[in-house]
């Protein structure tokens, strides 16, 4: 969109150096800070941090998928595998379901604070 028009307003010397100093940290310029901050909307440098958990979440969750197969290649090679391994295998692959399902209901909530 072409930013064609301009708002005037007047504010202290220490506010704008404030308002300043948090764009720098931030990376952002005062327009992009002022209009986030006016449409209550996710600055684009905290949408970068967040994409870049949400990818790093998902490497993790990779990471555990490689580790069932290892696991499922080492039983299937033994064709054994305790019953004390089963019911321990079992629960942390429940668990690791629960922490899946409740992973995508928080980047549900986050894509749809992106679509703001």
């Amino acid at each position: 969109m072409e930013k064609e028009d301009y708002i005037k307003f007047r504010i202290s010397k220490t506010k704008k150096q404030d308002w300043k100093k948090i764009c720098k940290e931030k990376n952002l310029t005062l327009t992009d800070l002022l209009t986030a901050s006016v449409e209550n909307r996710i600055l684009d440098n905290e949408r970068r941090q967040i994409l870049a958990f949400i990818e790093k979440q998902d490497n993790v969750f990779i990471k555990i998928e490689t580790n069932i197969n290892q696991v499922a290649k080492i039983v299937n090679g033994q064709k054994f595998m305790s019953e004390s391994e089963l019911k321990n295998f079992t629960a942390k692959l429940s668990e690791i379901t629960k922490l899946k399902k409740h992973q995508n209901q928080i980047f549900k909530k986050i894509y749809e604070m992106f679509a703001k």
